[in-house]
This record gives C-alpha cells, structure tokens and sequence, in this order.
C-alpha cells in the first residue's frame, strides 16, 4: 500500500483535482438513493431556512473520498464538489470549507446506521465452508484497531501528551465478508465494555484473548448468543471431561478437548468448553526479535479457544477461530484503501461519519464484486482507485478470486 500513499502524494502535489481524476461513481450508484431521507436531517437548526449543504450531499461527498486516493483532505473534497461532473453524479452543489466544517457537528452519525442494515440486508452470503453453514448463528468477528489522532484531539488521550489515538470497534460478519457495525472510542477505552454495550441476540462471537473476561462471556450467552473466544495462555482450567478426538480434530490441529471449570475462585467458576489447538510459537530472546516473534506477548506451542457450544465438532471450531484472521485483513483495507488512516475532522461525530461511510463503501464494494477479497484484491481496488489499473483488468482480477469465505 506504500505506493498507493505515494502516489497520492504525488497526484495531489498542489494542481487542481481534474474530473478525469475521479473514479468510483459506478460504486456509489447503489447507495444515492439510499442516502435521500437524510436530505432534511438537522434542518430544524435552519432558522432562515437557507441551508444549501444537507446529510445527504455530505455522505456522498465522503463516499467518493473512499474511492479516490486524489482527494486526502477536507480542502480536496471542496474543490471535488466544484466539478461539474461530481455535482452531476453525486446531486451536489458546490461546497464550502466552512459547511463541509460545520456538517461534522450537525449532522448525527448514527442516522446511517439504518442505511448501513439497508445494505447489508442486500448481501447473499458467500460460498463458503460447508462446516460454518448451519451454526444457528450468525458468525461475527469482533475486534478493534488503533486509529492515529491529531495533535488537538485532546479528548483521545491514550497514554500521555504525545500520544493519542481512535479506536474503532468493528463487528465482521464473516460470511458476508463485511463489516456490519463499527464504534468509536478513545485508545484507552475498554474494548470489553463497548462490546457489552452491544451484544445481540443470534450471534456467534468470535474473539481473541483481549475479550477474555469470564463475565463478558457469560452475558454474551445471557444475551442469546454463543462465542469462541481464545483464553489467555495462563488460563487456569479445571478437567471436569476430556472428550475423545477423532481424525478430523487431530487434522485440524486439535490437541485436547475438555470441558472445564475456569476462574480462581471457587464461588465465580464458569463451566466451558475449552479446545487446544496446535500453533506455531514465536518468543522473545533478552528483548530481541526470533525468528517467530511478531513483537506481541510469548506464545506456546498451542491455543486455548474457549466456547459454549458443545454441539459443534472439536475441528468446526478450530476452523472458526482460524477464520477470525479475515477481520484483520478488512482493518488492512480499512486504513490503507480507503484511506481511514487520515481523518478529515477532529470532532467525534465527525469521525464516525467518516468510519459509518467507510463501512458503507465496504459494503458497496461487496456488492459490486459478490466475492471473497484478500491481499491482492485489496492492492487492485486500490490501483482501480488510483486509475493505475482499468476496470476491465479490476474485473479479470475478480472472475480469479476464491469464493469461499
């Protein structure tokens, strides 16, 4: 992704944004309609009753900000919306620096929470693993990533002064391939808790051992939800059953599988099912990297993956937790293709308009494609983007993908 960042800087470096710049608007079709019962939000605050820039105008703006690596600041996005072109496609009039400014306080983020389901809703679940199709749930990544914050911002104070940092919390649905919920918070807020706030019936949650609290997993269950969530290694588990493996675990890795008391104390012990899955370990050596480390905590030679769910075979959630990587290929597009490692407002409710229209281009291009994207699907968007690539090669790329979530 370094030469996408390149290139923008290039392709921004003091020239006028040209319409022949501009790409995406094949994307953006779907969702304008979408977007038009936003057009009056806020307008109670219009006393005069001369508003010229609306929520609508404002999402489409920052969609096509998505879609174009050209336009890296609020100031690229006014001259945008002063291209014929742009006011034809997209319904817009020509913006000011000072509306565009004032839209990230007045305009409430989570009106788009009702386009985001509307999008959603529209998704066909993709191919995928036989074995994840009939879980009684819906199979939901949760995890967060750090997002660097402006020196102003001083409300997202992480560890002192100098430094400071956004969190988005994302929920994935696997196979739909996109995210379906995203949360803004400070660096220090606790993950754990914005997920309490959230839960929903009908889920299995699927989570990495940042999220291993013992009562967050019990009201995960409360809620009328499952999880597998990976225990930390210290984890201290009492056998109350070994279950027998048979050649499909021992296939995908399964060391052991038991059902245990976990917790310290003999009054909050919960009862679980905890499988251990054979890993590849990566350590630290006096302070320096082996050749294994990926500069987080040590690791084993194996997993603990705790769950709920007694019905599903010990290799099923092997493979569901092996599948939680997927949510870290999206933060990947998330900051590098669509370009949410730079923020285009410093207020709160700026910001979540930006993450609620990354969301939705995230969706769109779902749409779009209808297939499982990787690595390389994320590099070719982004030369689509950047107009390096054509369309006609972006779409010989997609015939080649694997289908399988």
């Amino acid at each position: 992704m370094e030469c996408v960042r390149l290139w923008r800087m290039a392709a921004t470096g003091g020239r006028e944004i040209n319409e022949r710049d501009l790409q995406g608007f094949r994307c953006l079709k779907p969702v304008l309609k979408l977007l038009e019962h936003l057009h009056d939000a806020a307008t109670e605050r219009d006393q005069a009753g001369n508003r010229q820039w609306h929520m609508d105008q404002h999402m489409a703006l920052l969609l096509l900000f998505m879609f174009n690596p050209i336009c890296d600041s609020l100031r690229s996005l006014q001259r945008a919306s002063q291209l014929e072109k742009v006011q034809r496609m997209l319904g817009v009039p020509r913006a000011s620096l000072g509306s565009l400014s004032e839209a990230s306080r007045v305009f409430d983020a989570d009106l788009l929470r009702g386009v985001i389901g509307e999008l959603a809703d529209q998704l066909q679940p993709l191919p995928h693993d036989p074995r994840l199709g009939d879980l009684g749930a819906v199979l939901t990544l949760v995890d967060g990533t750090l997002l660097a914050a402006l020196p102003k911002m001083a409300w997202a104070l992480w560890t002192d002064e100098k430094h400071r940092a956004l969190k988005a919390h994302v929920e994935y649905e696997l196979l739909s391939g996109v995210p379906v919920g995203v949360t803004l918070s400070s660096g220090r807020y606790n993950e754990k808790q914005v997920l309490r706030e959230r839960l929903e019936a009908g889920r299995l949650y699927v989570l990495d051992r940042g999220y291993a609290s013992y009562e967050l997993l019990g009201q995960i269950t409360a809620a009328g939800s499952s999880f597998v969530c990976r225990l930390k290694d210290n984890a201290r588990l009492i056998v109350h059953e070994e279950r027998p493996l048979d050649e499909d675990a021992r296939r995908a890795g399964v060391v052991r599988d038991r059902v245990v008391d976990v917790g310290c104390r003999a009054a909050s012990r919960r009862r679980m099912r905890v499988v251990e899955i054979a890993c590849r370990p990566y350590r630290k050596v006096c302070g320096r990297k082996t050749k294994y480390d990926r500069s987080g905590p040590n690791q084993g030679e194996t997993l603990l993956v705790a769950t709920d769910r007694l019905d599903l075979s010990a290799d099923v959630i092997a493979l569901i937790y092996r599948r939680r990587w997927q949510i870290e290929v999206f933060f990947r597009f998330f900051k590098h293709v669509l370009g949410c490692r730079h923020l285009v407002s410093h207020h709160p409710n700026g910001i979540e308009l930006q993450l609620y229209a990354a969301v939705i281009a995230c969706l769109l291009i779902a749409l779009w494609t209808g297939k499982k994207p990787n690595k390389a699907t994320c590099e070719m968007v982004a030369w689509y983007l950047a107009g390096v690539a054509t369309e006609e090669e972006l779409d010989a790329h997609l015939s080649t993908l694997k289908t399988q979530a």
